[in-house]
């Protein structure tokens, strides 16, 4: 996968716990908390997120992160959470000069399910989360508190009483990278005593790097990642398209450049239409897609999905990928044979050619194959390598033999023993995209009539409706003023202001990768009441 992405980072411990990450079957990490379905469908109260234990009665769901915890340093200096309907600071009792709920009703649900097998972490962050830190020794500090107040340690402010959360997700959707790491470390330090193993995991957007955290993903010893395939142009609509689905690019990046070798890598899915802007397939396509990447590369883990109440609103969507999954198989990987012809230096390749390489494979090119986000190629398989054992105890091994590829700006390391093929079509089409000058009110001038046809990037402009929109995301077929929430209403036209345009012909309809560096990508993971 090429491109950023915003961050989950999770703390999983595994106790007595019948969850695995070394499976390929794991479906799922479902989120609980914001009542995502009773945020979008107001009239049917029935199918409302309901108590956690409810939830946990079959084999659907391997973990659950509770969110989330919005806020680091509230007042007090503790951190304050918000779970929508069923805990949160304005409809629940806080803990005294604090704003942090006691949402010790949830206890006895939480420990019911950690013994049906599930693992029930804290998702800290979301899209309106009041998150960040200054310092390294801030960060430090507020990893001793998440510790003592949620996970091994002891406070007389437990959120959950005497129940012991399973680990910590960050789903750090802004605010920058800054001194994550000192945070991982000190989880890291902290449970390294402990009685159960505690695990890292990250949720990336698809596209890569990570915007927010991206540097923490190879500076820090991760389990898994949870990729947001969905609100995104590589996200799941985008399945098949050699420009924009990327999920081999997370493989190579799982397997030789994070400091784990063994991390897995998730497909996360929108559970329903309502539950993201983009990237909702049918049960089928989903099933397909995931059944096809666990047979394709050693690092997939299973899925995660957007959210509890969706999925199970959506016919259990849940239990659906989880049958597929499992009936996929959820140990051993044999690697698929190299059956396209090697890459052959000096030879100009037209779209959609396959080739075999320890590298990647995308549209029309003659560079070599590189496992970066501005290389020519995108890997649809692994290939060629030994096969992996079926057994739940071991995970996909560090690769021992490298050799070097490179690409104008990245060098990457690939297996010897593994190479990948392409068999996608070449794309391509015209961007336009508005950069505009800053304006002020609603000022128009030389802006351009927001088109179904551009992708937009983060901040671009559009005249629509006579009123001048910012984009907030990155942003394609969403209408200024609909649903999706897109777009910023700036107010009615008024005074002209001059605005730049820039129409790049590129080899893909989104943004370059240069510009998504620095373009927030929007999740369906909206804080809510």
């Amino acid at each position: 996968m090429f491109f950023f992405a915003a961050l989950l980072i999770g703390i999983l411990s595994q106790g007595a716990s019948a969850f695995d990450n070394t499976r390929f079957d794991n479906s799922l990490f479902r989120y609980w908390g914001q009542n995502s379905y009773g945020a979008t469908n107001t009239a049917n109260t029935a199918d409302w997120q309901q108590r956690l234990s409810f939830y946990c009665n079959d084999d659907a769901v391997d973990v659950f992160p509770l969110a989330f915890m919005n806020v680091f340093f509230g007042t007090g200096g503790l951190p304050s959470l918000n779970l929508a309907n069923t805990c949160n600071p304005t409809d629940n009792a806080t803990f005294p000069g604090t704003t942090l709920p006691n949402c010790s009703s949830l206890a006895s649900d939480i420990t019911a399910c950690q013994a049906k097998g599930k693992i029930i972490t804290m998702s800290l962050g979301g899209a309106t989360g009041a998150v960040g830190f200054t310092s390294a020794s801030q960060a430090t500090t507020f990893a001793q508190t998440i510790w003592n107040l949620l996970l091994g340690g002891t406070s007389s402010t437990r959120p959950f009483g005497t129940a012991v959360l399973d680990g910590i997700d960050l789903d750090i959707e802004g605010g920058g990278s800054q001194f994550y790491d000192s945070f991982v470390n000190e989880i890291r330090s902290l449970s390294a005593g402990a009685s159960k193993k505690y695990y890292v995991t990250a949720a990336p957007q698809c596209v890569f790097p990570d915007a927010n955290l991206g540097s923490v993903l190879n500076a820090a010893n991760f389990d898994a990642i949870y990729g947001v395939f969905y609100n995104n142009f590589c996200g799941l609509q985008s399945f098949g398209q050699a420009n924009n689905w990327n999920f081999g690019i997370w493989d190579e990046w799982a397997r030789t450049t994070s400091p784990n070798p063994n991390t897995k890598v998730y497909i996360g899915a929108p559970a329903s239409t309502s539950a993201a802007g983009s990237g909702y397939v049918s049960i089928s396509t989903l099933s397909s897609i995931a059944v096809q990447m666990r047979k394709s590369f050693p690092s997939f883990g299973g899925v995660m999905l957007w959210d509890e109440s969706q999925a199970y609103a959506n016919n259990r969507y849940d239990l659906a990928i989880k049958n597929a999954l499992s009936a996929a198989g959820g140990t051993g990987f044999t690697f698929p044979a190299c059956s396209a012809p090697a890459w052959s230096s000096g030879t100009t390749y037209a779209g959609g050619a396959n080739v075999s390489f320890g590298g990647y494979a995308k549209w029309s090119a003659s560079s070599q194959p590189a496992g970066n986000a501005n290389s020519d190629w995108s890997a649809i398989s692994a290939c060629g390598g030994a096969a992996l054992p079926s057994s739940s105890s071991t995970s996909t091994p560090k690769p021992t033999s490298t050799s070097s590829t490179s690409s104008a700006s990245t060098t990457v390391k690939s297996t010897s023993t593994q190479s990948t093929t392409s068999s996608t079509t070449a794309k391509t089409t015209t961007a336009s995209t508005t950069i505009p000058t800053p304006t002020s009110g609603g000022n128009c001038g030389g802006v351009a009539a927001w088109s179904s046809a551009v992708a937009y990037v983060g901040g671009s402009q559009v005249v629509y409706n006579s009123h001048l929109w910012t984009a907030n995301w990155w942003s394609e077929a969403d209408v200024p003023g609909g649903v999706s929430g897109d777009w910023a209403d700036n107010g009615p036209c008024t005074t002209q202001q001059a605005a730049k345009t820039v129409a790049d012909t590129q080899d893909t309809a989104t943004p370059t990768q240069a510009n998504n560096a620095t373009i927030p990508s929007r999740r369906s993971r909206a804080f809510r009441f």
